[in-house]
């Protein structure tokens, strides 16, 4: 299903909320291009460029990326798709970047995934991931078929520094304290959806036709 006029949406939620699930099938439902701070920040630590070894020094403290260095990546692929109609997850995590997206384009509808921390707690602590693909694999509900190795490929899985338990407690309450603030910046500013609903979701009664 396809929208006919450019339409911005913006999903948000804590660390391990399931933000990118949710994007792909959005995105997948009503063509939109989805928008990734995730996938942006892999690149650029892969390409190891000096914004990625600064931001990977942050992430595996479990600290947030300073607000000027996750905007000028954001807004400079945002710019490049002007005309696009898109999804953007995982940005922005602060008010700061919050008022900065708002003066660069037009933000349609934001979606907050609220889930309980515990929750998160249990899920990111289980994840174990393939590297070089980008496979994850939870012990819980998803796990190898043969424990601790990659389904396609039979390489080690590894877990990844921001996924140990005492890097997830901090990141939870980082987002508690500097991320949390933009729910209510974008309650007064935006149309804010919280408790994301699958029934809702499916009757796109979120997005305009």
């Amino acid at each position: 299903m396809a929208l006919h006029r450019i339409f911005r949406a913006v999903v948000t939620g804590p660390p391990g909320s399931g933000k990118g699930t949710v994007s792909s099938r959005i995105t997948k439902t009503f063509g939109l291009k989805h928008i990734s701070s995730g996938d942006i920040l892999r690149a650029n630590i892969n390409a190891r460029t000096e914004l990625g070894l600064l931001m990977k020094s942050c992430i595996d403290q479990g600290q947030l990326i300073p607000d000027d260095v996750m905007s000028r990546l954001i807004l400079s692929d945002l710019r490049a798709t002007d005309q696009s109609s898109w999804l953007l997850d995982g940005f922005p995590r602060t008010v700061t970047q919050a008022e900065a997206l708002d003066d660069t384009c037009s933000v349609d509808t934001v979606i907050n995934l609220n889930v309980p921390f515990q929750t998160i707690k249990q899920r990111l602590t289980s994840r174990w991931t393939h590297l070089s693909s980008g496979r994850v694999y939870n012990i819980d509900f998803n796990p190898p078929k043969v424990p601790g190795l990659d389904d396609v490929t039979g390489e080690p899985l590894v877990q990844r520094d921001d996924d140990t338990p005492e890097t997830v407690t901090h990141r939870l309450k980082a987002y508690e304290t500097q991320t949390e603030p933009v729910l209510e910046y974008y309650s007064q500013t935006h149309t804010l959806h919280s408790n994301f609903d699958p029934v809702l979701f499916a009757q796109s009664s979120w997005f305009p036709a």
